[in-house]
């Protein structure tokens, strides 16, 4: 299947987290024009079923596929794990989670080979991060904890919060007990909460943003498919919700700063 390498990358997410892999993309690839989807109508996956978060991340693709996307990451952690099996099969356009890269990285980065894990619960569940460590290392051991409250703290713009830090105090207390030195932020919305996530467990654990390992990996596959922009044109970007735009607008001009090519709500069932 030929691609234009001069098409859009598409990346999905729940909500309003996956902007965080937007943001690694536009600062490592700064060529390469944009189309998001946010599901924030939808949003939190973590705690739907796996039928349904099949279901939803197929009707992006379709969408995603309208706009002529020559790639789609998956920035959603729970998408990855659940769905992107399944709707890697829609389509021969190059696909991308961000449950790989993440995971990689950790095992690159702990010392004494034990690896904490928050995210979401669908994403606990699936076993996912600790069936990929086994199989690169078995020698390393994952304790994982659930976090639903994080995500819907995020969406509600409680970034910087004194009760945020102490729910990731309740979190993460048994994996800081267990003596972990690497900890995966196991959802893309948790890196909006990295300053409080460092506040709370410390210097000494290392942190995994899955969201800038997505972005070093994604300039690799497209490198590899000869879909690479390198054409040095500015690049553009535009942003679609299945909610009022408003609120990830506001996301948009706080953690982006971008020029906005389009902003439009979807009525993504349809699809």
């Amino acid at each position: 299947m030929y691609l234009d390498k001069s098409r859009p990358v598409g990346v999905f997410d729940s909500g309003v987290g996956g902007l965080t892999v937007v943001k690694e993309i536009i600062k490592n690839l700064p060529g390469e024009d944009i189309v998001y989807f946010g599901d924030t109508a939808r949003v939190p996956y973590g705690s739907k079923s796996k039928k349904t978060v099949i279901e939803y991340s197929s009707q992006i693709v379709n969408f995603l596929k309208t706009k002529n996307v020559k790639t789609i990451v998956v920035a959603c952690n729970t998408a990855s794990a659940l769905a992107l099996e399944t709707i890697e099969k829609q389509t021969d356009i190059p696909m991308l989670g961000v449950v790989h890269p993440g995971t990689r990285a950790a095992i690159n980065i702990t010392k004494n080979k034990k690896i904490g894990l928050v995210a979401t619960s669908s994403t606990i569940e699936s076993g996912l991060y600790p069936e990929l460590i086994d199989e690169m290392d078995p020698e390393i051991k994952v304790f994982t904890q659930p976090a639903p409250l994080l995500c819907p703290l995020v969406e509600e713009g409680w970034t910087d919060d004194e009760i945020t830090d102490k729910v990731i105090e309740r979190y993460t207390r048994g994996l800081v007990d267990s003596g972990i030195d690497t900890l995966i932020l196991g959802c893309t919305h948790y890196p909006f909460l990295i300053d409080a996530f460092r506040r709370v467990v410390g210097e000494g654990i290392r942190l995994v943003n899955p969201a800038y390992e997505t972005a070093v990996s994604l300039n690799t596959v497209l490198e590899d498919n000869g879909l690479l922009n390198d054409s040095g044109h500015k690049a553009e970007y535009s942003f679609y919700s299945s909610d009022d735009p408003q609120k990830m607008e506001k996301y948009i001009d706080s953690m982006l700063g971008c020029p906005i090519k389009e902003l439009e709500q979807i009525k993504i069932e349809k699809y």
